[in-house]
């Protein structure tokens, strides 16, 4: 059975007021999808491709965070644009690079707080049974003993992907939406994130639909990937069906060699970025 399902759905963003063409006049932006049909089961799915190809629009229109114009999208069978707020959450959980918040809590207050008031109840028991409670294992996981006392305003770009991640998991949705969850994290801690997250998705049988640019975690880790096209087509199979250096380069439009330098050029730009912003916050 497909987890998640797209009939006939036609989207497209509101022009910005201050975007205007040489004559004045409201540039009127264009159809992200027009008339789209597809459906994808559930699993650990890594979604790839350029910037602008769709990635981010066809998550948030999933897991019922954006409204299409036209169509329906269902996910595990429900049309989730008729669900209540709190239904929608439970259904599906979602973060993103760069959210914000207003909150001073503390993290580990923040924590308790999700864990006991979704739908785990505070009650769930860890999947590597290191420790015996899920909330101790994903805070080992993702390594935030060290901010467990601080606010999210205190902490770096990179610890507050990761508190995102234990939230997801704490919350206890039927299924994990994630949009370049990665950000501003270490490597060694995007792959300690990534191989937590494949065993809790195939342990507890929760879709996770997760979008990032390492091509190389995406091999690795994903049972499958849904590669983007700028035309919008797809591509959805295992990387080694779908990640051909042919697919790629028509996806990218370059080289998979430039591929590679653009992926740790983008590397080494986070890392400046994330070191900069912990030595303003020291």
């Amino acid at each position: 059975m497909n987890y998640i399902e797209f009939s006939d759905v036609s989207f497209t963003y509101p022009a910005f007021e201050d975007d205007l063409d040489s004559n004045g006049m409201p540039i009127q932006p264009k159809p992200i999808f027009e008339h789209f049909s597809g459906s994808i089961p559930a699993g650990f799915t890594s979604l790839i491709g350029p910037n602008g190809s769709g990635k981010s629009t066809f998550l948030m229109l999933a897991s019922g965070r954006l409204i299409p114009q036209q169509g329906k999208c269902y996910l595990q069978g429900t049309d989730i644009a008729l669900l209540k707020e709190e239904d929608k959450n439970l259904l599906a959980s979602v973060i993103y690079q760069n959210m914000e918040f207003e909150s001073k809590e503390k993290v580990k207050d923040l924590l308790s707080f999700v864990y006991t008031n979704g739908a785990l109840k505070g009650c769930a028991k860890s999947i590597l049974s290191k420790t015996p409670d899920l909330k101790e294992e994903v805070i080992d996981e993702f390594e935030l003993k060290a901010v467990l006392e601080h606010g999210l305003t205190e902490i770096s770009k990179g610890e507050c992907q990761r508190v995102l991640l234990a939230f997801s998991i704490l919350y206890g949705s039927k299924s994990i939406f994630m949009d370049e969850p990665l950000f501003a994290m270490e490597e060694y801690q995007k792959e300690n994130a990534l191989k937590y997250l494949k065993i809790f998705s195939n342990t507890t049988n929760t879709p996770i639909y997760i979008s990032m640019h390492e091509l190389d975690l995406t091999r690795k880790y994903a049972d499958s990937v849904l590669l983007f096209y700028p035309n919008r087509d797809m591509d959805y199979g295992s990387p080694q069906e779908v990640m051909t250096n042919e697919a790629l380069e028509k996806a990218y439009g370059v080289p998979v060699s430039m591929l590679k330098k653009a992926e740790d050029m983008t590397r080494e730009e986070l890392q400046q970025s994330s070191e900069t912003i912990k030595k303003v916050l020291s």
